[in-house]
Parts: structure tokens; sequence; C-alpha cells
């Protein structure tokens, strides 16, 4: 492109800037409070204390299991400490080897040093650690006298070394340049390793910046509007690392009122409804059904204009809803409001469509009543799995608790109170598994129970030996030892078993990525 003169503009379509917009309009909607990116209060305490927390199931760039590991140790506190945690996790910097020694400085474990007076100007910032492609740039400029031209040639070499290589010229021109400086050819060496690490993907600083301010609106909004931003987050879902099932039992973790789908009540995105206290309730909308067509929850919304539905039978004839649409009403437990429960609805759906099929035309008949058993609460649970992803009832966990006690597994909840180094096992739903570049081979697996997560790394050799069951499982039970290390918490697993067959037919998809 550059032979050409042509200029490469990359343009990214971030899911988070649509759910943010989505939960300034919930909120003004809501509130009539009217929210943009620049009138957000800035610097707000209890926002910087739930980041610090690693409470940020869902919010930008610092959701991940590495970000949320990250985030106790490092514990933003202002604007910028939230563009280093940007930029801190990332390949660059982590193959660079440049995050222990930023943490130790930070914590004052560490004698924050420079090379000479010229680089403490351009590392003061990152406590004499480049943290930044720019600070890279810089550093060759000031310290090997490159050219502003030769920086910008060293930062397209950093980016494209992998494949093309490119950069063993910059060696020895660096090498050479900072030796004339007076600089030993050990740090030479040292900031040639960093340059490299930056080829595997590093942050510029002002990309950090603006992923930054998005990383801090999406807190505040979790932070003091939750109810919204849940909203916003499953009406902009598929986005981010979690799924509408684990935003939602986060949300329910923090006290928020989580309203079933209802045909009498919901619209087809997931909305707010007043109630007592100070956040509002979410209702799930119609989208939350697997299968149902946005044009039959408009209908159903046009209809319920006309006053409230009488019945199924009224529902299905003002709104013009087929049979498939009732059965998948039903089916969601959406008809309760009319029928009961979902045996029941199921059964006045199928009386229905028997009054339109042989009989249609003639007046309708009244059925004598049919005693049904009512759902059993592992029932209405597959059920909620199966038809909208999630559960409004217990956690499965939570039903499974005496079986894992009697073989020895401790909650989340139990697992703070165990020391660091000491056995444990431990089981959950597995809702997520990473496997970054970066990691040699180790693999990421975070396990939900009905208390909270729990983090678990798996080494390569373990990984390799049980990819059946690490790769297969939904619930996992691991075997191992408990790692601490200030507030973060994780467990390293000896041993991988599928309990699988616990769930009796539940369903749970886990986000993976690599």
């Amino acid at each position: 492109l550059d032979a050409v003169g042509l200029l490469k503009v990359d343009v990214l379509a971030l899911g988070m800037l649509s759910a943010i917009r989505r939960c300034f309009d919930l909120v003004r909607g809501y509130r009539g409070q009217s929210w943009t990116l620049a009138s957000i209060p800035p610097d707000d305490r209890d926002t910087y204390e739930m980041i610090g927390r690693a409470d940020t199931i869902g919010v930008f760039q610092i959701e991940s299991r590495a970000q949320m590991s990250m985030l106790p140790r490092l514990k933003p506190k202002n604007f910028y400490d939230l563009v280093i945690e940007v930029a801190i996790v990332r390949p660059g910097p982590i193959q660079g080897g440049m995050v222990h020694p930023y943490l130790r400085r930070r914590d004052k474990k560490e004698e924050v040093t420079y090379p000479s007076k010229e680089l403490e100007v351009v590392l003061k910032r990152t406590l004499g650690v480049p943290l930044f492609q720019e600070q890279v740039m810089q550093i060759a400029i000031v310290a090997a006298d490159y050219t502003p031209g030769e920086a910008d040639q060293l930062r397209r070499s950093m980016a494209a070394w992998k494949r093309h290589g490119g950069l063993e010229p910059h060696r020895l021109r660096l090498r050479d340049g900072m030796r004339a400086n007076g600089y030993s050819d050990a740090f030479a060496a040292q900031i040639f390793e960093q340059i490299k690490g930056f080829g595997s993907y590093g942050f510029p600083e002002s990309h950090a910046a603006s992923f930054a301010l998005l990383t801090y609106a999406s807190c505040w909004l979790k932070c003091h509007e939750p109810a919204a931003f849940a909203c916003a987050l499953i009406n902009s879902w598929p986005m981010g690392f979690y799924s509408p099932d684990q935003i939602l039992q986060d949300a329910r973790r923090h006290r928020l009122e989580i309203r079933a789908v209802d045909v009498r009540a919901s619209l087809w995105d997931c909305s707010l409804e007043p109630r007592a206290g100070a956040q509002p309730a979410l209702r799930l909308g119609l989208r939350m059904i697997k299968g149902f067509r946005e044009e039959d929850a408009q209908r159903i919304e046009a209809a319920r204009g006309d006053g409230p539905f009488v019945d199924i039978a009224d529902l299905g004839q003002r709104a013009g809803l087929d049979s498939r649409a009732q059965e998948l009403l039903a089916d969601a437990g959406a008809l309760r409001g009319l029928a009961g429960d979902r045996h029941r609805a199921r059964w006045e759906v199928a009386g229905v469509q028997r009054q339109l099929g042989l009989f249609a035309g003639l007046p309708r008949q009244e059925e004598a009543p049919v005693a049904l058993p009512k759902p059993t609460v592992g029932e209405d649970l597959q059920a909620d799995y199966l038809s909208v992803g999630t559960t409004l009832g217990p956690h499965p966990l939570a039903l499974l608790r005496g079986e894992l006690r009697a073989r020895r597994c401790r909650s989340s909840r139990e697992l703070l109170e165990v020391e660091h180094g000491r056995p444990v096992s431990i089981a959950g739903l597995v809702t997520g598994r990473q496997r970054p570049g970066t990691a040699s081979g180790v693999t990421f697996v975070t396990l939900e129970d009905e208390f909270g997560n729990v983090n678990v790394v798996v080494w390569r050799d373990l990984a390799e030996r049980q990819r059946r069951v690490l790769v297969g499982a939904q619930l996992l039970k691991v075997d191992g030892t408990l790692e601490t290390e200030g507030e973060v918490r994780h467990v390293i697993a000896g041993r991988l078993s599928d309990l699988g067959d616990l769930l009796d037919g539940i369903t749970v998809r886990s986000r993976d990525f690599r």
C-alpha cells in the first residue's frame, strides 16, 4: 500500500459500543437521566473498588480470566492505571518479560531505575518498564539515534517479524547506536528481546487509552446501573466472553431481580420494569426463546395493546400465532400466567390445536379439567436450559450440592477459607476454556457454581492426557492444589473427572477461546 500511496485504516466493530448506547437508552427511558461517554463521572471510587475486586463479568476488555487475575494485583485507581491494565495483559508485554518487573515496581518490591536521564522521560510513567509501542520507538530514537522515520520502520518490523522476519538488521543497529551513546550491550539485548515480544501483539498507548475509556464507562454502568447494563449486554449478544446465562447468574448474585419470559409482559428485547428499591427489575425478552421469531413477538406486543390476553386461545387468535410459536412459548414457560405450569400450558396449547384442526369453525367445547402432575424442580430446570438457555430457578449445582459433598467437592464460597498450597476438590459447570498462545500450552478453565466462579489452571501434560474430559465435560470435577497470591486464587489441576451424567440432560454451553 505504501508503494502506491494508499493509507490503510482498520475499522473495528465493537459490540460494547452498541451495548453502552443501549444501556444509556434504557437509563434515560427508566430514570429520565441522559448520560454520554463524556458526562459519566470520572474517577468514581465505587467503580474502581469494584474493578479492584475483579467484579468485572461483562465489562469491556478486563472481563477475561487473565485480566480478572491481574486486577487485584494492579488495583487500578485512576484512568491511566486502566490504560496500563488494558495494555499489560497482551502477548507483547508478557513475552517481552515486562509484566512482573512492572508489578514489582508498582508494589514497591523493586526499585524503580532508569538506564539514563534521557530515557527516564520516556519510561517514567510506566516505572521504567516499556509497555507501549510508542515507548519502544522513543527508546530507539533517544538511545540509538534512530530518526523518526527509522523508528516507524522499526514499528512496522515489530508487527511483521514473525511472518516475514526483518528484525535482525535492527539488532545490530540498536546495539551499535546504544553503544555509541554509552549504553551497555546487555541493555541493547534486553531492549531487542522486548521488541520481539511486541511482535506478538502489543498495544500502542493511544489504542489502550481509547479502549480504557470504554472499559471505564462499562464498569461505571455495571457499578451504578447494573440492571440496565445486564439488560443491554443480553440485547447486544453475541459479544464478549460471557453467555446470557452467565450474565444473568452474575446479576442474580448481585441481588438483581430477574423476571421470567412472560407473554403478558415481555417485549422482543429484554427490558426494565419498576420495582421497589434502587434498581429496576430485568424482564427477559422473547428473544431468549430458542427458535422464536421476532415477527411473532411484534404481533404479540401489538395484540397486547388491545387489552390483556384471556387465555391461550385468545392469545393465538389475536396475535395470529401458529402452533409452532405457541408450543415454543409453552416450552419456555412464557404461558404460565395464562395456563399455569409448563405441563398445563402444553396441554392447553394441544387442546387449542385440536379445536382449530378437525373441528375448526364449530363452537368451542369446554373440556373437563384434567389432573396433570406439576413439573418437578429438575424438569423445570432442564426445560429452562433447553428452551431459554438459562434458569431463574435454583442453580443446577445447588440441586447437586449433596451429591458433590459426598464426593468431597467444596463450593467456590468454601474455597475462600482454604489456605494456599492445600489440596482441594471442586466441581462446577464449565463456562469457559481458554488456551492463549503465550501460555505454552496451558489451558485456563472457568467453573461456575451457585456461589460464583473458580479459575482452574491445567498444565499441558495433564491437558494432553485428559484432553477428552477437558474439552467435552460440561460438569467438571477438579482435584488439585489451591494457589493464592494476594487476592488472586486459582486451582492447579491434578486430575479431571467428567460428572456430566449428574446433569440429567441439561446442556450448558461454554465460551471457548484461543
